[in-house]
């Protein structure tokens, strides 16, 4: 892929409570961000040092309802810009999902209707987010309990197609890929033949848990090995993209955590994190 520097490598998503183990990874890739997070009058020092040192920091968003039927607020693409510009980040990364309707908050990332209504409205929510970052966007598919009804789209097909009317770049769990297929009972590689491979920017990588007889990306478990054989199966497609472990609670020891990142970098080709 041409056009904006990407993150490479692999990467690890950073909290504050891990702030210090992420500072003092070796081979650190890149890091993300919880967009909503970052307080721009006083940043963490651990970030700004990682940004010094020339870490990619990105910073991912969780709020902006880019799938909403209302229009994104300014407000919420100007703090996305206004991180771009103090952590130097090289892309931001949203989801493919909403989080409010009608004034009400969900509280979840809830999945968009795969139709041409929806794909209307999520790509002029897109353009509009666009047009007011420095930097490129990347769009994350979510993890998703269930399908609305009336699909008029694979979702393979309504990625291709948002991106040929955007030119926005996609953020590809891997471990969605794999929570979503599980769930419905598919082949979670025949999805990676349907995406547009050639515009993912970098990958989530995480673990979860069965629950309910669902399958539920928790970010609170390590990576399964049927995780870490997509990535294989991705990487033999396109080669490997940045790659970051997402982890919120329930923090393994130092150890483990380390053994994890280097199995995610064993998957697919990489050198060792640490």
């Amino acid at each position: 892929m041409t056009g904006p520097a990407l993150p490479s490598g692999v990467g690890l998503g950073w909290r504050p409570d891990i702030a210090g183990f992420v500072a003092e990874l070796p081979g650190l890739g890149f890091t993300e961000v919880i967009a909503e997070s970052v307080h721009l009058d006083h940043p963490s020092r651990h970030l700004l040092e990682l940004r010094d040192r020339g870490v990619p920091v990105v910073p991912h968003g969780v709020r902006l309802s880019l799938g909403g039927a209302e229009p994104v607020a300014d407000e919420r693409v100007a703090h996305l810009a206004a991180c771009a510009a103090a952590l130097g980040a090289p892309l931001v990364s949203e989801h493919i999902a909403f989080v409010r309707a009608g004034g009400i908050e969900a509280g979840h990332l809830l999945p968009v209707p795969r139709t041409r209504a929806a794909l209307k409205v999520l790509a002029a929510n897109i353009r509009r987010t666009q047009d007011g970052l420095p930097v490129p966007l990347a769009v994350e598919p979510i993890a998703a309990l269930f399908d609305w009804p009336d699909a008029e789209y694979e979702e393979g097909d309504f990625l291709t197609e948002l991106v040929e009317r955007t030119g926005v770049l996609l953020l590809l769990d891997v471990a969605n890929v794999y929570a979503n297929a599980r769930n419905r009972g598919a082949d979670p590689a025949a999805l990676l033949d349907r995406v547009p491979l050639e515009r993912v920017a970098y990958c989530h990588v995480a673990g979860g848990a069965e629950s309910g007889g669902r399958y539920h990306d928790t970010h609170t478990a390590p990576v399964p090995a049927e995780v870490l054989d997509l990535i294989k199966e991705l990487c033999a497609r396109r080669g490997p993209p940045g790659l970051l472990l997402e982890r919120d609670g329930h923090y393994p020891p130092a150890a483990e955590l380390r053994a994890e990142l280097d199995a995610i970098a064993a998957a697919a080709g990489l050198a060792a994190v640490t």
